[in-house]
């Protein structure tokens, strides 16, 4: 069953709406972590950029395969989380001691993917975010083995 034959239920098309939303929010933040980091750090937080940003491309078709017209903003929250990385960078460095907020931030996300893949999806795009999740888990791990 491809996604163009598959009509979600709207409860369905609203958790990836959500998920792809909290993804954008998420990559507003990192765009700005990566300017302002540490030299040491800025391969971590480019990682978690890239990661983001391809996800949020294939939720964007995800979504308009659910018939829905994805944004490209995020919510409110990008520019909160563009505005507390630049208000941080002033107070301290961005650099590993971060990675607390961001596995906070993560969270978030991972529990958008949570509520989408608990909706009924079409087959493959089940199985697409089971991976992304997947994605996001391991660098997580990544990271915090990084830190350690």
């Amino acid at each position: 069953m491809s996604n163009q034959s598959y009509t979600p239920d709207p409860a369905a098309a609203d958790a990836l709406e959500s998920l792809h939303d909290r993804s954008v929010d998420v990559l507003a933040g990192f765009d700005t972590m990566v300017g302002k980091a540490e030299p040491h750090f800025r391969p971590l937080a480019m990682r978690f950029q890239d990661l983001h940003r391809r996800h949020s491309t294939e939720l964007a078709g995800l979504l308009a395969a659910a018939g829905r017209t994805p944004g490209n903003e995020g919510t409110f929250m990008s520019t909160v989380n563009r505005a507390v990385v630049s208000l941080r960078s002033i107070f301290d460095d961005i650099d590993e001691d971060i990675l607390a907020q961001v596995e906070s931030g993560e969270q978030h996300v991972l529990d958008a993917f949570d509520e989408a893949l608990a909706q009924p999806q079409a087959p493959d795009a089940r199985a697409r975010l089971s991976d992304m999740r997947q994605e996001l888990v391991r660098l997580l791990d990544e990271a915090k083995a990084a830190q350690a």
